[in-house]
């Protein structure tokens, strides 16, 4: 066998799509390996969603260059190198430029040619290859339903792209249009996964919420209506799906969060700022009126449900008032847990020229604002566990001995310890003890 090594960076999506590039080169005779100095084939798996997320890859691949060489000097072998992901998609030629040795970059929309293009390679010559194209065909057409190993949870793409054009963002150049896959795709995954021990499956999209697909019938589904069908899967015991965007929220997926009982109470909805003009500059198409309408609908049809969001802090033309608004709707809405960064120009986006950009300053300080308030509400939220029982998948062994690690339906991490062997895949009750900003620990009650 040959070994195989990726290292992903960015989001679930990417993570999902290493998941795809493993299983396209096992049949090749490839193996998974954790030691890039021993790997026939390296992949970085790229996100471009901020500037230090790109010096990030170029500072991989210095270190990959020296672990290329050094394997190169112990056995003479010259391992390929291949950079995947949306720092491929918009900067092929540039990382050719300043990284030569590398022999191989595809964009998020190409990688189902990975195969082709490693045998492509000749190690004695220098012929790089760049496929960076967005295909007339989706990949997911190309993309045979291979499974191989997963854990108890495991992504599943059922929608890419975006239509959106947000003005800080580059996910339209990089990963295209929005494009939901087809229905029976998806349910064929997901019951080849339950086949392989899946119990929790996290359903993926730039904009998942925008996902809407024909049936055999000629109806048309909403993300709503597949959430329900997938409940079906007897085996299937857990379902989420991230990422939603507040125009996307129809009646059908809020009821969901009430009447689907695998539907995990949580729900990932961004907004980006509180402020109606940087709403308006950021190109959201809502109003924070529109966006506080839609969360009140939603815990009106599910009140226990967890709410999570994305801020971003400095953007161009923001001021302390600007600034204040986010404050305050971040105390309005009382998050459970939440990400926020500071703005980072991303060449090619409309906000990359504005000549209104906030000083690092004022970012960093506003920033410290932000996070300090979420931070307090997350402690807040997970605090409230204390004393309850949750019920919860076992994921994977802990750091120390006999504990293993969960995820409660809030999305919180849960540590407890067990002298059972085995258990990961089971789920349990656990009685919650003590509460941190980041997890919660308990007690097993039952196996």
């Amino acid at each position: 066998m040959k070994k195989l090594f990726i290292k992903t960076h960015g989001c679930q999506m990417n993570f999902y799509d290493s998941e795809k590039m493993v299983d396209l080169l096992k049949p090749h005779g490839y193996q998974i390996d954790e030691n890039p100095e021993d790997a026939d084939i390296i992949v970085i798996n790229t996100c471009h969603i901020r500037e230090k997320a790109v010096e990030k890859t170029y500072s991989e691949l210095g270190r990959i260059r020296d672990q290329v060489n050094l394997r190169k000097e112990k056995t003479g072998k010259k391992s390929i190198v291949a950079v995947a992901g949306c720092v491929a998609q918009a900067q092929g030629k540039e990382i050719m430029k300043r990284s030569p040795w590398v022999d191989i970059v595809v964009g998020p929309q190409s990688y189902q040619n990975l195969p082709e293009l490693i045998a492509k390679v000749d190690p004695l010559t220098k012929n790089n290859h760049i496929n960076i194209e967005f295909p007339t065909v989706p990949k997911f057409d190309h993309l045979k339903s291979i499974v191989t190993e997963r854990g108890p949870s495991a992504f599943l793409t059922i929608q890419e792209g975006c239509d959106k054009f947000c003005a800080f963002c580059v996910v339209p150049y990089t990963r295209g249009a929005e494009y939901s896959r087809p229905i029976k795709s998806i349910l064929d995954e997901a019951k080849e996964l339950i086949d392989n021990g899946v119990k929790e499956i996290t359903l993926l999209g730039q904009n998942v919420n925008a996902w809407h697909a024909e049936w055999t019938d000629k109806n048309v589904w909403g993300l709503g209506r597949l959430i329900k069908e997938l409940s079906k899967i007897k085996e299937l015991e857990f379902i989420r799906y991230t990422t939603s965007h507040p125009l996307d929220m129809d009646l059908e997926l809020i009821e969901a969060h009430r009447d689907v009982s695998k539907l995990m109470p949580y729900l990932h909805l961004p907004i980006q700022s509180g402020s109606d003009n940087i709403l308006r500059s950021m190109n959201r198409k809502h109003t924070v009126k529109e966006y506080i309408k839609v969360i009140e609908k939603v815990r009106h049809y599910n009140p226990n449900i967890a709410l999570s969001g994305d801020f971003i802090v400095g953007f161009p033309g923001e001021t302390d008032k600007d600034h204040q608004a986010t404050l305050d709707l971040i105390k309005e809405i009382k998050y459970s847990q939440a990400y926020s960064f500071k703005y980072s120009i991303r060449p090619g986006t409309p906000a990359a020229i504005s000549l209104n950009q906030v000083d690092e300053s004022y970012k960093k300080s506003r920033l410290e604002e932000v996070q300090n308030i979420l931070r307090d509400q997350q402690f807040a939220f997970n605090k409230q566990s204390i004393n309850s029982t949750l019920k919860i998948l076992v994921l994977k062994n802990g750091k120390k001995s006999n504990q293993y690690l969960g995820r409660s339906q809030y999305n919180q991490s849960v540590y407890f310890n067990c002298n059972e062997k085995n258990i990961i895949g089971s789920t349990v009750d656990i009685n919650v003890t003590q509460a941190f900003q980041n997890s919660l620990t308990g007690n097993i009650i039952n196996i």
